[in-house]
């Protein structure tokens, strides 16, 4: 599995391109080989991921069964805007309008690492959701990982 860490300020540019930093692509496996797969993800934000963390997540996602509603509800709504996407020689990807204008992104934009993906996010909202901060993060924590010890 792919571990992708750091905070990466970027801008778009006229033609919606951002520039992969190099801190960032030494954390990309080979053989991703600059295909990447964009979505919408939760909060607003968008979600990249190396195209075959994409094709682990979808080969996951297969195993819901089709004739129960609520899963095809869910699965209508999280494909909804997924777009394969290559990296050009000189590591920039080219973002979909659309996604953008769902994430509110218009020039300034942060790539969050988030384990095997990156969230995208306008700076500003990317400010506001870390102001957001849980005020017990450690009651947070205890509730979402007590139970899950293997030291």
């Amino acid at each position: 599995m792919t571990q992708l860490i750091g905070e990466f300020p970027l801008k778009l540019d006229a033609k919606s391109r951002i520039s992969l930093p190099a801190g960032l692509l030494r954390q990309v496996p080979a053989e991703s080989a600059g295909k990447w797969v964009i979505n919408r993800g939760f909060e607003a934000c968008l979600v990249l991921y190396p195209a075959p963390e994409w094709e682990s997540m979808v080969a996951e996602l297969g195993q819901l069964n089709p004739y129960v509603r609520e899963n095809r509800e869910f699965l209508r709504y999280f494909l909804r805007g997924a777009t394969s996407l290559e990296s050009d020689s000189a590591h920039r990807l080219l973002l979909p309008k659309p996604l953008l204008q769902y994430a509110g992104i218009d020039k300034d934009l942060v790539l969050f690492g988030h384990l095997n993906r990156l969230e995208i996010w306008s700076e500003q909202a990317y400010l506001r959701m870390l102001d957001q901060e849980p005020q017990d993060f450690s009651a947070l924590a205890e509730r979402v990982m007590g139970g899950k010890w293997n030291g």
